[in-house]
């Protein structure tokens, strides 16, 4: 449990009880990192507050693992603002004296509709926190463990979405099949800088914002949530849905010198409901 001592990550996308990327900052905290815990802080246009770590739960998440024994403190940043993630590294150096890790886990996949109803709109929200948020914060990470001389590690939480298609859900489809293809080319040029970068495809997980989806979904299908539930689980080899657990244990495995020769991968942590 101690794979990662000594190392600093930051993880976009954290600032909600509950989600992805409070515990993947909790994995990565047991396992020794310092962690810099980032969301958006404060609601944006067509991103409501429902939505998004606002900054009292975002400093709520960080007081919380620091009470678990966690190194960790609290940095509001939208990865869309290039200027932010410029910042957010530099806070990250400026308070742990380093970067190791990055994990890219902000995302939107709430903006559902048909096909033939969405909006160049939607597809922009979708894609700029998603894909070119992403694109943002590796960049400027790499750019920070380059100059470390230390190599470093970069993780994206893509999605089951990024090995298939799924309807009402274009843009997230999209965005996810790009950020792999987006991990792919990172991983080549970052190689010879021992930078490693992948990305882990979990299936549904039960978050806030999983929750949000299946709602949809089984009135889509005209099914009540325990009818959706219960099929959707029956489709999983392993019998039950995902944890955030689940794609954190994945997330830390990837960021320890475990994984120092696995790079340009996407993982799948779908309980075998995706093989390839």
């Amino acid at each position: 449990m101690n794979r990662l001592t000594g190392r600093v990550a930051l993880v976009t996308g954290a600032g909600r009880h509950g989600g992805l990327g409070e515990a993947i900052c909790a994995r990565l905290g047991r396992e020794g990192a310092k962690v810099v815990v980032t969301d958006l802080g404060k609601p944006q246009p067509n991103m409501p507050a429902e939505r998004i770590g606002l900054t009292e739960e975002l400093e709520s998440v960080a007081a919380q693992l620091r009470g678990s024994g966690v190194d960790a403190i609290a940095q509001p940043l939208d990865v869309q603002d290039e200027a932010q993630v410029e910042q957010a590294v530099a806070f990250a150096v400026q308070r742990f004296g380093r970067l190791d890790i990055l994990i890219n886990n902000a995302g939107i996949g709430y903006l559902q509709a048909p096909l033939l109803e969405g909006t160049p709109q939607m597809w922009r929200d979708v894609l700029g926190v998603n894909l070119l948020g992403a694109f943002l914060c590796i960049k400027h990470a790499a750019r920070q463990m380059i100059s470390q001389a230390e190599g470093g590690r970069i993780v994206s939480v893509a999605s089951q979405a990024a090995k298939v298609g799924s309807v009402h859900l274009a843009p997230y489809v999209a965005s996810k099949h790009g950020l792999v293809g987006l991990t792919r080319s990172a991983a080549m040029e970052l190689a010879p800088h021992k930078i490693t970068v992948n990305a882990v495809c979990p299936n549904h997980v039960t978050t806030g914002l999983g929750k949000v989806q299946n709602e949809y979904r089984a009135r889509m299908l005209g099914q009540t949530l325990e009818q959706y539930m219960t099929k959707m689980i029956e489709r999983i080899p392993l019998g039950r849905v995902g944890l955030p657990e689940d794609t954190a244990k994945a997330c830390a495995f990837l960021c320890s010198d475990d994984a120092a020769y696995i790079t340009g991968e996407a993982m799948n942590v779908s309980g075998g409901a995706a093989m390839h």
